[in-house]
């Protein structure tokens, strides 16, 4: 859809913002809620959030809006960097874009993406997230970033598939709704 860099980068910002606000909320609520609960004694998440300070990041405790922009940071570099240039080219691999139904290609970007975002985003979490207060040992951060993989890639694949890249394809057409007809113009 995007056609030059700046329909890329505006796709690529739509895309990590949605995506970062369901993987704080997925592994805050999801993965981690119950032990957050259990160790603060709430009935609530949030309330468990703000009854330890904040969330345990970076050796300390810092409010959620934090996490979502330096995860946000992060997610974004990485998307523009590698994300979205490679996922096209693993797609072009496998599948040729001029003769493949568009629906395929797509879905093959988006599986290609989080295939690489994925352990990305996992092995910057397994850093930031590292429990500091014991010391630092690589064997336990690698293990953290294995498990981060095996809890996030089945959501990420999942997630992008059926509920953020659609979402996002809408929002990117009505955004960009002259600048696509006009295209349909020039092409008919």
């Amino acid at each position: 859809m995007p056609r030059n860099q700046f329909q890329r980068m505006v796709f690529a910002f739509m895309t990590v913002v949605i995506t970062v606000h369901a993987y704080v909320f997925y592994s805050l609520y999801v993965i981690n809620g119950s032990a957050l609960m259990s160790a603060a004694g709430t009935n609530s998440v949030l309330d468990a959030i703000n009854a330890q300070g904040g969330v345990y990041m970076l050796g300390a405790y810092y409010p959620i809006w934090a996490v979502v922009l330096l995860e946000f940071v992060f997610a974004y570099t990485l998307e523009i960097i590698m994300g979205s240039p490679c996922s096209f080219k693993l797609a072009a691999r496998v599948f040729d874009p001029k003769t493949t139904h568009p629906v395929l290609f797509e879905t093959a970007i988006i599986c290609a993406t989080a295939a690489l975002m994925c352990p990305a985003m996992s092995l910057v979490a397994s850093i930031i997230y590292y429990p500091y207060y014991q010391g630092f040992n690589i064997l336990t951060m690698l293990a953290n970033w294995i498990k981060l993989v095996c809890f996030n890639f089945p959501f990420a694949v999942l997630s992008q598939l059926f509920f953020i890249q659609p979402l996002v394809r809408v929002l990117f057409r009505a955004l960009f709704r002259r600048d696509l007809k006009s295209r349909e113009v020039q092409t008919a």
